[in-house]
């Protein structure tokens, strides 16, 4: 429903009090515009917005550690441990992996920061929602749905490889590979065509998760809680059985030479390596736009990101050593390195066994992200940056079911059309991107709301914030300059549509609209005035302008 037409061209006096948004005297109208687009939402009202969530909040540590480890292991460690040692690192793919790791790592903490500030849905679009304002808050919103939808969509894809493989192992059955592989081919830089018609199996799998996603979150975690469990003794008895096998001949050369390109092999392998396994580490993301339906957020998210985030980098690093040891990084199949390195090292019953727990734990990594993307939809509907339907909550399951749907539907979709490598690097670089803006986050709440009370604060000050920012920029710069220009292509995308609609239906730049409909709180300085109160304001000295 359309909101009473505003009449753009009055002049407005700003008394300081929830009224940022209109015009002040003597303002011209590009330098009122520009101005709105930095207005951010304070404390006030993001603290209002998580004490009257309608979603259940049903998560404790536990289930918010599985959702992180739920969502970190999968596909990095499955899948693109083989891609990346096969094609830019080497047997250094354990050094990816450790910077990777650091990069993340340092982002952790200020994810964990911001956590205990902004205990509510969204993630890093609400973080910076409160820090850099609504455009940029926009940016990384429309960033974060390429994130979590690519994201899922090339886990997708590497349960598609390892199911046909179950299939051929465990049963003899070769699957028809015309409809277990993408249509579309991507290899330096280039697109091509194949002979295949489309990924079944990616498409199907994300369709029945979106399924049992509309369906609650208490359902969905425990379904995921178990799949973590399967999944984590899986990858313990690949490292421990494996581990007798590794021929220490195959580590060398451990950094393989330069082959002449950037970023293939060599010291600038081992980097855009790391920033191709950088997807691996996610999941601790994915905990924070679950914010609003844990127990005691404020206490229980930080802990959850540190468990998740130092466990999973630990099993990562041993994974990578025992892969590339036991099988030479030339000869490793892309796609199945898991599945190579079990028959090598345990027989057909290691293998068989590996791909189950394999499969069970991509699940549970599209899972996590078909829970975040969501997520981010409903805090941006909310704001009404995004059309209404996209926040009303399903009255039994108090879950998002229209933005799940239409986001498992496209994510399937991507999975069943697109190959791995274009998928995982796309990914990456919007990651990136996004803890890039969550270390600026910290640094600027640091400035503005030196005295707010932290439950965990960043150690060392702005030093380790500033080093995250850094490392991000440095992995974004030796990432491919076609991730890159993509995500630059996504973006523009965003802002068209965000000039379009999202500027005229925010709620913090266009109360008016709404007042037709609900009493809307406006908060400015941490101070509450209904619309009522802020109209009073509205009318001083303004003649006959109505809202």
């Amino acid at each position: 429903m359309a909101g009473p037409d505003i009449d753009h061209r009055a002049t407005f006096v700003d008394h300081g009090d929830g009224t940022r948004h209109l015009r002040r005297e003597g303002e011209s109208y590009l330098v009122w515009q520009a101005r709105r687009l930095g207005n951010t939402r304070t404390f006030a009202s993001l603290d209002q917005e998580s004490a009257e969530s309608q979603m259940n909040r049903v998560l404790g540590i536990k289930d918010l550690s599985a959702l992180g480890v739920g969502a970190i292991i999968g596909t990095g460690i499955f899948v693109l441990t083989g891609v990346v040692a096969n094609d830019k690192a080497g047997p250094a793919v354990v050094i990816s992996f450790i910077i990777a790791s650091v990069v993340a790592g340092l982002a952790a903490l200020s994810y964990a920061e911001m956590a205990c500030l902004v205990p509510i849905a969204g993630s890093a679009y609400t973080y910076t929602y409160a820090t850099c304002g609504e455009l940029m808050a926009w940016i990384i919103g429309w960033d974060l749905i390429l994130e979590y939808l690519v994201g899922a969509a090339t886990v997708s894809v590497g349960f598609s490889h390892y199911l046909g493989a179950f299939f051929e192992d465990a049963f003899g059955w070769t699957a028809n590979p015309k409809w277990m592989n993408a249509p579309f081919k991507y290899k330096t830089d280039q697109f091509g065509l194949t002979e295949n018609y489309f990924s079944v199996p990616s498409f199907v799998i994300v369709v029945l998760l979106t399924i049992l996603l509309c369906r609650g979150i208490r359902s969905s975690t425990r379904v995921n809680n178990v799949l973590v469990i399967i999944k984590l003794i899986v990858i313990l008895v690949f490292i421990f059985g494996a581990a007798s096998s590794v021929n220490t001949d195959n580590y060398k050369p451990f950094i393989p030479p330069n082959e002449g390109t950037f970023g293939k092999f060599g010291g600038s392998g081992v980097l855009r390596g790391a920033t191709v396994v950088f997807f691996a580490f996610i999941g601790f993301d994915a905990i924070s736009t679950a914010a609003q339906e844990a127990r005691n957020p404020q206490r229980d998210l930080p802990i959850s990101i540190g468990i998740s985030l130092i466990g999973c980098t630990v099993l990562y690093v041993a994974t990578a050593l025992v892969m590339t040891g036991v099988v030479n990084y030339k000869d490793i199949v892309r796609e199945a390195a898991f599945k190579l390195v079990a028959d090598q090292s345990g027989g057909k019953w290691l293998a068989i066994f590996c791909e189950v727990g394999i499969l069970a734990g991509l699940v549970s990594v599209m899972l996590v992200l078909l829970i975040g993307q969501p997520r981010i939809f409903f805090a941006m509907a909310l704001d009404g940056l995004f059309p209404a339907w996209a926040g009303k909550l399903h009255p039994k399951y108090k879950t998002p079911l229209a933005s799940t749907a239409i986001a498992g539907f496209i994510c399937a979709s991507a999975g069943g059309l697109f190959p791995i490598d274009l998928l995982a690097d796309l990914t990456s670089v919007g990651t990136l991107f996004a803890f890039f803006l969550v270390h600026m986050s910290v640094l600027i709440l640091r400035w503005r709301e030196p005295n707010r009370p932290r439950r965990f604060k960043v150690p060392l000050g702005p030093v380790f914030p500033v080093l995250g920012a850094l490392s991000c920029i440095g992995l974004i710069a030796v990432d491919s300059v076609s991730a890159i220009i993509r995500l630059i292509v996504w973006l523009a995308i965003g802002l068209v549509i965000y000039f379009a609609y999202g500027r005229r239906h925010s709620k913090l730049n266009n109360p008016e609209r709404y007042a037709h409909i609900q009493t809307m709180p406006v908060v400015d300085n941490d101070n509450v005035h209904t619309l009522e109160v802020k109209s009073e304001h509205i009318h001083a000295g303004v003649g006959e302008h109505k809202v």
